[in-house]
């Protein structure tokens, strides 16, 4: 059975909670270091570890990272807003209550925008709350399990969805379009793997062209976007091969296993009253005035999809080039710089051509694209296009040009007048190469002039042969036009 047969029978209701870790030096509620690789319980002090008669401190950067998360999502920040005890008893979690907020949260609606299947789309947000992050369970393979309290207070933005969300692909955009924007406002690193950013999926099904909702499942421990979309496809799969056989879902959590492609029960889903929610006493309300909302606004940077509609709409490049320049915030951000070059302006699909085939072959991760210690900063870049579109360096010198600067960290400019690479553009020079090349060749001749044009390439390869690469390809075909003709 594909996909395809479950999909033209039964569809998909999906809705994600994703958790973004906020980049704040220290925790929510206490002072320990928020960072991450510390030695297991390095991160730790009296709160982190419930100590009796220890008090929480809210961390006000992780709140500013909320609210301006919320703007660039459009949604309403409360005014007032407070925190709540979340009750449950794992190991992990050493208060034996999790600080979150219930009722009142940060923030309220707002949608995540990105491109799905080459069309604008948004998914709606039911809220975003803040909370703090519990420890972690090691189990060891001797039976035994070990707790580590480093990530305990981390601080977190709970993203909640509407379930509005139809397919395991349309989930996976959604995670990227988030990490992107998080990353573009620079309140978390979006590292997955780390567990800066995890996703849990609410799905459920129904018979098409019906309305009500199926009984839903949580998928939990979903850390990457193929992650996210072979969960859901899985749990789709798993849900109507049920409902086919006449038996019933049951409402629970289920932890994903990426490894064996499988999900597996872990207990019967809890609703929110069975959490106990009461409000924190030990922390007043949060106040946001109109002030700070004027602050957070004014730092806001250019979001994803307005940059990638600006490449688009001002520099005429096409779609695609602005969704691979926009996908990462360094590479925007480069691009920008580059661009920002005098005379480049008019040279923005040339210098995304370069960015996109030559620099980013070679770089590795974004984040070298901000490094001090990068080997062709973006002036250097941009005069290495200009050069090209000049004339002063052929397209293909140019690429041997770009390797030499990548190695040798010199500027264009140093390489050609070192190395002699200075396209030949003198008519004088060129007339006499060419007149050669034609003489030297006449049953050629005489078969292009028969009809086979395609042996101009052969003249230009001759006379690019002659000169080293260096001769200027216009300035070539302008000239055996005229002598072959």
């Amino acid at each position: 059975m594909s996909i395809a047969d479950v999909l033209s029978r039964w569809e998909p209701v999906i809705g994600l909670e994703v958790h973004v870790q906020l980049a704040t030096k220290t925790k929510i509620f206490s002072p320990s270091s928020a960072a991450f690789g510390i030695a297991p319980n390095g991160a730790t002090d009296p709160l982190v570890l419930a100590l009796p008669g220890t008090l929480p401190r809210l961390n006000r950067a992780a709140v500013d990272m909320a609210i301006r998360l919320g703007l660039a999502v459009g949604g309403r920040v409360r005014p007032e807003c407070r925190f709540s005890r979340k009750h449950y008893f794992y190991p992990d979690l050493p208060k034996g209550y999790q600080i979150s907020q219930f009722d009142e949260p940060i923030v309220e609606g707002g949608g995540i925008e990105f491109l799905f299947e080459g069309k604008p789309h948004r998914v709606a947000l039911t809220r975003i709350h803040m909370e703090e992050d519990a420890g972690k369970n090691i189990h060891a393979s001797d039976g035994r399990s070990l707790v580590d309290y480093n990530r305990a207070g981390v601080p977190l933005c709970e993203v909640v969805s509407e379930p509005d969300l139809r397919s395991a692909e349309e989930a996976a955009e959604y995670v990227r379009a988030l990490r992107v924007l998080v990353r573009t406002l620079g309140i978390c690193d979006g590292n997955m793997e780390e567990g800066s950013l995890r996703c849990d999926a609410n799905v459920s099904i129904r018979p098409r062209g019906t309305v009500p909702y199926g009984t839903r499942a949580e998928l939990k421990n979903i850390n990457s976007f193929k992650n996210v979309k072979d969960a859901v496809t899985h749990e789709i799969f798993r849900q109507a091969a049920l409902l086919e056989r006449g038996e019933k879902i049951v409402q629970e959590t289920r932890l994903w296993d990426a490894n064996r492609g499988v999900s597996q029960s872990m207990r019967s889903k809890e609703d929110a009253h069975d959490y106990r929610y009461f409000p924190e006493p030990d922390l007043p309300p949060i106040h946001v005035d109109e002030a700070w909302l004027a602050d957070a606004r004014s730092r806001l940077p250019e979001l994803p999809m307005a940059r990638m509609a600006r490449y688009q709409q001002t520099l005429g490049l096409p779609e695609q080039d602005a969704v691979v320049l926009s996908a990462e915030r360094e590479i925007g951000g480069y691009f920008d710089a580059a661009l920002a070059h005098p005379g480049m302006k008019d040279l923005g699909k040339r210098l995304a051509n370069w960015v996109m085939n030559e620099l980013l072959a070679r770089v590795t991760d974004p984040r070298e694209l901000v490094d001090a210690n990068l080997p062709i900063p973006p002036a250097n870049l941009a005069e290495l296009v200009t050069l090209v579109e000049k004339g002063t360096v052929s397209g293909k010198l140019g690429k041997e040009v770009f390797a030499k600067m990548w190695d040798e960290r010199l500027t264009a400019s140093a390489i050609v007048e070192r190395d002699g690479l200075a396209q030949v553009s003198d008519s004088g020079e060129l007339e006499g190469i060419c007149v050669q090349v034609v003489a030297a060749n006449p049953d050629e001749v005489a078969r292009f002039r028969a009809g086979d044009k395609k042996l101009q390439g052969f003249f230009v390869g001759q006379i690019m042969k002659q000169t080293g690469g260096k001769a200027n390809p216009k300035a070539v075909s302008e000239i055996l036009g005229r002598l072959l003709k």
